[in-house]
């Protein structure tokens, strides 16, 4: 009689995912904060144009003293350098100038909408599906933003241009996330995110300091403090995080959690900022949160 060996069951794995999601909906959503912060004491294109290359120097100089290769070919480092043009350059310094005339929260709301444009593209252009349960969550997180949105404009203390230039950036950050998608760029993401922020920067830099005046800078506690989350927990975790999400959830997934920014948004800018917030801006979460629940759940499998 011969005894069989026994093989102990693999182990699950831990799930990081959800943690991957709750840190970059974290980081994202404080970062409009600190951007309000940072526009207040400094010109919004010289903030930009530093934060950005800082944030490339840093992620290429770690790369470099890690001893790693350059894992980019020629054509997705062209990929990551218009990626960093249309999600850098262009959405935050849109977002920037328009944060100089309306609120941190507004501008949160405003971006949230990501979601929707980014669905309606990605079922066109890279064949994504869109299923009634997904198009139903979609619609609950538009009317959820725009109830929000449009109680927080009846009190009219958000300048139009500002709504305006958050316009512009949110149709910017939609390109970028196509664009993605859409070229696939392989390599290390951790040195995409390096080339995207150098890009930006060096397309910043030039018209910074054309259009800026580089004595409007208040160096203060608060923009030092800014600064470094921006660099730090924005332009180099959060994005990092956000091309993850990308990878591994999809365009319409991925940026469904962006429904989640009006209201820590608002959060962060009441704590931090003093904001005023009502209960019926509160509201507006109940269908935001139903929306990103239907269109990140997973569909059933026939059985």
């Amino acid at each position: 009689m011969s005894l069989a060996t026994s093989i102990p069951a693999p182990r699950s794995r831990f799930n990081t995912l959800p943690l991957a999601i709750g840190l970059f909906c974290l980081l994202w959503s404080y970062a409009f904060v600190a951007g309000k912060i940072g526009v207040t004491h400094c010109p919004p294109l010289i903030l930009l144009a530093a934060r950005f290359s800082l944030a490339g120097i840093l992620i290429l100089g770690a790369t470099l003293a890690r001893g790693e290769g350059w894992s980019l070919s020629w054509r997705d480092a062209a990929v990551f350098a218009v990626l960093g043009i249309a999600n850098n350059a262009l959405y935050l310094g849109l977002g920037y100038t328009g944060l100089q005339s309306v609120s941190a929260g507004l501008g949160g709301l405003i971006v949230s909408a990501n979601p929707v444009f980014t669905a309606a593209l990605a079922a066109l252009l890279l064949g994504e599906g869109m299923t009634w349960r997904k198009a139903s969550g979609l619609l609950l997180g538009v009317i959820g933003v725009t109830a929000i949105v449009w109680h927080r404009l009846s009190v009219g203390t958000d300048s139009l241009d500002g709504i305006v230039f958050t316009l512009a950036s949110l149709a910017s950050i939609v390109a970028g996330t196509i664009l993605f998608k859409l070229l696939a760029p392989k390599g290390s993401l951790w040195v995409g995110n390096g080339v995207q922020n150098l890009a930006a920067g060096i397309v910043l830099t030039p018209v910074a300091f054309t259009f800026a005046d580089i004595h409007a800078i208040d160096v203060t506690p608060g923009l030092i403090g800014a600064f470094t989350f921006l660099v730090l927990g924005g332009s180099i975790l959060a994005y990092w995080l956000w091309f993850h999400l990308l990878k591994v959830c999809g365009a319409t997934a991925a940026s469904a959690y962006h429904f989640l920014m009006p209201p820590l948004g608002m959060l962060f800018a009441y704590i931090v900022l003093g904001e005023h917030v009502e209960a019926r801006d509160l509201l507006g979460i109940i269908p935001v949160a139903l929306g990103i629940y239907l269109v990140t759940r997973p569909a059933k499998s026939a059985s």
